[in-house]
């Protein structure tokens, strides 16, 4: 058990070390093995498959109070210009019989559906597993967590509607989720959180995210001591909501502006997905499904962006 699961509340946060050896890369997605994969697929029902992601657009919500850039999107070839200026040399005629269409993106590694790994936050130069930022992170990228290392997620899915269970569309601006809201929830829901889970919460938010600035204005979150609930009560493997933040601000830590992530990844080796739409699920009252989700293998980086599905259990 990593130390920081039993210190006191008095003591400093400092990052934890992973029960999984020295070496271990991925924290508590060590929980996916061939046998629960195999149980949780053994369950499906074969109904409907529900897409978890959202779409990227420019001008899509996206985090950029630090100076991280938008979502940009731009042609490359279009087939007017392609005829114009002939790149492929194969001439007028080719290029009126055939049409070619390209273009490229920039991105923040942190936009639309996405996991964040664990060298995201740290604590006192060290990430998860006291891997140091002076030793592995170079020019290129983290050498060692990066989102490469992500393995594919397929395992129990959850998905706490916070927002149904108080008889709401969506949580307010800044409304910070308590370990008893999500309690009262699952009990609604008659749903029991077990070891390993997938923990997906659900504020409303995304019914806002064509819109990007109320979106991102003042969005509703996850507060620490809800968070404790699901990893050190519950054993949660991965959580995400459909807010981006995951949690909600101010922060509620005095030496800490951003508690949960640093808690949760560089503390218990815990990923977080953000930007996750739960509208399909809260619409259909899925509470319980497979979770099956891959990242892209950015290497070294800190996020990538995935498109996670779940499908209904019995």
């Amino acid at each position: 058990m990593p130390a920081c699961w039993a210190r006191g509340a008095a003591q400093a946060a400092e990052v934890g070390i992973s029960p999984w050896g020295p070496k271990d890369e991925i924290g508590r997605l060590n929980l996916v093995t061939p046998a629960s994969r195999a149980a949780i697929m053994a369950r499906v029902t074969g109904g409907a498959a529900y897409d978890l992601s959202v779409d990227y657009f420019v001008g899509m919500p996206s985090w950029q109070a630090a100076g991280d850039p938008p979502y940009l999107m731009w042609m490359t070839h279009t087939p007017h210009g392609n005829g114009v200026s002939d790149p492929m040399g194969t001439g007028k005629k080719m290029n009126e019989h055939v049409s070619y269409t390209g273009a490229a993106i920039s991105m923040y590694s942190h936009m639309g559906t996405h996991i964040d790994a664990l060298n995201h936050f740290g604590l006192n130069g060290k990430i998860y597993n006291g891997f140091k930022a002076s030793e592995h992170l170079g020019d290129r990228g983290w050498d060692v967590t990066g989102a490469e290392k992500l393995p594919p997620i397929i395992a129990r899915g959850v998905m706490i509607d916070v927002a149904a269970a108080k008889g709401v569309s969506m949580l307010p601006d800044a409304y910070r989720i308590t370990r008893q809201d999500l309690v009262e929830a699952l009990a609604k829901q008659k749903v029991a959180l077990e070891k390993g889970d997938v923990v997906l919460i659900r504020t409303g938010r995304m019914q806002q995210y064509e819109k990007a600035q109320e979106y991102m204005a003042n969005p509703p979150g996850m507060g620490l001591d809800a968070a404790r609930f699901l990893v050190e009560d519950k054993g949660a493997m991965v959580v995400g909501a459909d807010n981006l933040s995951f949690e909600t601000f101010p922060s509620e830590v005095k030496d800490n502006y951003i508690p949960l992530h640093t808690y949760l990844l560089a503390e218990h080796g815990v990923p977080i997905m953000e930007l996750v739409n739960l509208e399909g699920l809260a619409r259909d009252k899925v509470y319980q499904f497979a979770f099956i989700g891959a990242s892209l293998k950015l290497r070294g980086a800190d996020a990538a962006p995935m498109r996670p599905i779940a499908l209904p259990i019995k």
